[in-house]
């Protein structure tokens, strides 16, 4: 019995699920009876989340993780009233997806008071002021993830302190903020692309004021060079992109089967013979 792989967005309502064959499709059946049943045992459209129409069509609503898993239909149907009854099986193996997370890493390297000051703390309380204000119309934001002080010495001998800054820049997802967004602009991997244009040319703009001033340079400031920003792709614990596995869903967080797990917000659900159940985030 040959399974067939269904991808369902999680929260939103799964295709429609035929209980016949493209063969049969398009055939008149005499007095079909179809039967569903689920991870949890028989379907039935008294539960809410389940909508089975007098042909068979199954639709399963608001999607959630734990309803993954292996879906069966039989049909008993006539072809002719004068026939006996002939049996269909039909295999559908269901999965819960999400959009893979994503977010720019952002490091940069500044110019410091001596490590114990109070001017870095309050240098660094401005600076994740001044990179959200920039994104803030985007509904992005930036995260402070660490900060480490360090004495570094120069080539030209001579001890300085640096500041090593690591951010996260996140996009929120507008469907949440309930914006009517419909163009490519609202989406989120856009906007993220804009914040990233947007603090890039902040750094930019900080080397080209300090070149043009005549002032001596101040205690605190950005090292020209060290600005770096990688795209990070993440999945929820228990979900991973595997385009092998799932080439139906290639880029999409999918749930992990039985038999691995995502204990992490990696990107990849891991080998484990002792899970058991869809979704794992422990072996």
């Amino acid at each position: 019995l040959l399974s067939v792989k269904v991808y369902v967005k999680l929260d939103h309502n799964s295709p429609r699920i035929l209980c016949v064959t493209n063969h049969l499709r398009n055939s008149e059946l005499i007095d079909p009876i179809f039967r569903w049943n689920g991870p949890g045992g028989y379907l039935s459209s008294e539960n809410s989340s389940v909508q089975i129409s007098p042909t068979g069509t199954l639709i399963l609503r608001h999607f959630k993780s734990h309803l993954s898993g292996v879906y069966n239909c039989s049909l008993r149907f006539k072809l002719t009233a004068t026939q006996p009854d002939k049996k269909l099986l039909l295999k559908y193996v269901i999965y819960a997806y999400s959009d893979p997370q994503y977010y720019y890493e952002l490091t940069v390297r500044y110019h410091a008071a001596p490590c114990n000051s109070f001017h870095n703390i309050s240098f660094e309380k401005a600076l994740i002021q001044i990179l959200n204000k920039l994104v803030a119309e985007l509904s992005c934001e930036v995260i402070l993830v660490k900060s480490e002080c360090h004495h570094v010495k120069m080539q030209r001998g001579g001890l300085q302190n640096e500041i090593f800054f690591t951010f996260s820049v996140t996009c929120l997802d507008r469907e949440e903020d309930n914006r009517l967004c419909q163009d490519s602009a609202c989406d989120a991997s856009h906007r993220l692309n804009k914040a990233k244009y947007l603090i890039e040319r902040f750094f930019k703009q900080e080397v080209e004021v300090r070149k043009k001033t005549a002032e001596p340079l101040p205690e605190i400031y950005y090292i020209e060079g060290t600005l770096q920003m990688v795209w990070i792709d993440r999945c929820y614990p228990g979900y991973g992109m595997n385009a092998l596995r799932h080439p139906g869903c290639p880029e999409c967080c999918v749930i992990c089967s039985p038999g691995s797990y995502n204990p992490s917000n990696g990107i990849h659900c891991l080998h484990c013979d002792k899970s058991l159940k869809y979704g794992a985030t422990k072996c």
